[in-house]
């Protein structure tokens, strides 16, 4: 194996890439699993290694050695390199997201943006290195100043997921490192290429060896090992609620911070005074965007009855308008679900709900088992509150839509659920728009927008079983996980 983290190959008649490890600034391991295009059956869309226990040893090993260097670099020249490297991913957008297409399935517009979005996140914390990050407070001694301190924590662990293979990682990559914590990332074994696309942008950029590595492989291996070294200092963790729930315990043991970001189960409730139209289109955008394979998709829809009618029947000349295809194919607006089991679990869900007695307004379950991944957009109605297709992740472009009496009954199924990501309303009331900001269970709301999407510089996160609610993501607020306060008395 060469030491360059993207090598070209041909196999099965399309361009392929390896991906793989880099550990105290090396490119390291033998590529041995097979990543497969979810749109192009047959076509190899990457490879990348499986690492071991002892790959996670030598990556934290290296971050541990250094650490000390890179928060002693002051943080204005640790910002310019993040800034280079946000300026890196721009140059190579392109040929990132075609990648990034190939492993994870999203359409080629949405891929771009993924990476403009990374890109951002960079620049974003990267200027942060000019910034204050300490107060100066009074005293009620005399002669005695007091001031406040952050400190990195050490070294930090990420899990990423697959559903946003590049900007998750910068998300949890650049206030970690601008705050002066070195960093272990384990990528989502679907996704490799784009883990190592960061990773070279940030090598590119300048940053010295070992202070960003990156181990592919299996959770259960790799994950694992992260977790449960007393070297990681935190782990920031987005994934599946039961694999988040069992790495806090595994964390909380040492007493080592953790921060997770999980599943959703998001809202939207539409009211009579509602436009039908502008809420179909909000609701459309929230749950077949991105093939409705994110934690802020929406997946279930409270509808009053006044506006029911117009609104389903807009809601379907939506979801119509929504063709699912290859992601780098023209006129694609939905592109493929982004596994074979995901596929599988997307039409088990829809099929056990229309054999239980729901009306399947638009969609099907019914694809070829054997073909390309595509799925259609799905709306489900005709179910009681508490059928598991409302009340479970469904984790693809399915909805459901339900009759509800009034807002109060609407805001209290909002709040039935036993996850808090985001919840969004309808409305030209701006009333009822503001009690439900005020009463919605969840870390983000949304009026007449749409579940899905959030601003780079505000705080980010859930509550019940979608977070552990205590430190949030992206913004200024992303600082705080990373770093530990001090509180320091100067007298003269």
């Amino acid at each position: 194996m060469t030491s360059t983290a993207l090598e070209t190959t041909i196999t099965n008649d399309a361009e392929t890439s390896t991906a793989q490890h880099l550990i105290n600034g090396r490119w390291l391991g033998d590529a041995d699993t097979q990543r497969m295009n979810p749109a192009r059956p047959g076509e190899l869309a990457a490879l990348s290694p499986s690492g071991t226990a002892e790959d996670v040893d030598a990556a934290i090993t290296a971050a541990a050695a250094a650490q000390s260097s890179w928060a002693g670099m002051p943080a204005p020249s640790r910002g310019a390199i993040l800034i280079a490297a946000g300026n890196l991913l721009i140059e190579r957008q392109a040929a990132i997201a075609e990648d990034l297409v190939r492993e994870e399935g999203k359409t080629l517009a949405e891929a771009k943006g993924e990476v403009k979005r990374a890109s951002d996140v960079l620049r974003f914390f990267g200027s942060l290195g000019w910034a204050a990050t300490g107060e100066v407070l009074p005293s009620g001694l005399p002669d005695t100043t007091i001031t406040t301190r952050r400190e990195p924590l050490g070294v930090i662990g990420l899990i990423t997921p697959w559903n946003f293979p590049i900007a998750i990682p910068a998300w949890k990559t650049a206030p970690a490192l601008i705050s002066g914590n070195t960093v272990v990332i384990k990528p989502a074994e679907l996704t490799p290429l784009s883990a190592n696309h960061l990773a070279r942008a940030l090598q590119d950029a300048g940053l010295p060896a070992g202070v960003f590595n990156v181990v592919h492989g299996k959770g259960r291996v790799v994950g694992d090992a992260l977790a449960r070294d007393p070297r990681i200092a935190g782990m920031s963790f987005t994934g599946s609620t039961n694999v988040g729930l069992g790495l806090q315990e595994i964390l909380n043991a040492r007493r080592a911070r953790v921060q997770l970001e999980m599943g959703g189960k998001n809202g939207v409730l539409v009211l009579d005074d509602a436009d039908a139209r502008k809420a179909a289109q909000v609701v459309a955008a929230g749950a077949f965007g991105l093939t409705g394979q994110a934690c802020t998709a929406t997946s279930r829809v409270y509808v009053t009855p006044g506006i029911r009618a117009a609104f389903t029947e807009a809601l379907i000349e939506e979801a119509a308008a929504y063709t699912s295809g290859d992601g780098l194919g023209s006129g694609t607006r939905m592109g493929a679900v982004v596994s074979r089991q995901q596929f599988e679990q997307d039409q088990a869900a829809v099929r056990s709900a229309v054999e239980r007695g729901a009306t399947l307004l638009h969609g099907s379950y019914d694809g070829d088992p054997n073909g390309p991944l595509f799925f259609p957009a799905a709306i489900l109605t005709d179910l009681p509150m508490d059928d598991a297709a409302v009340t479970e992740e469904i984790f693809g472009p399915v909805v459901t839509v339900l009759e509800v009496a009034d807002y109060e009954v609407g805001l209290n199924a909002i709040n039935d659920s036993r996850y808090g990501l985001t919840a969004g309303i309808c409305t030209d009331s701006l009333a009822l728009a503001t009690d439900f900001a005020a009463r919605a269970q969840a870390g983000v709301i949304k009026v007449n927008r749409p579940t899905a999407g959030l601003d780079l510089n505000v705080p980010f996160g859930g509550v019940k079983d979608s977070s552990t609610n205590t430190f949030r993501e992206q913004g200024r607020s992303a600082l705080d996980f990373y770093t530990w306060g001090k509180t320091v008395y100067t007298g003269v």
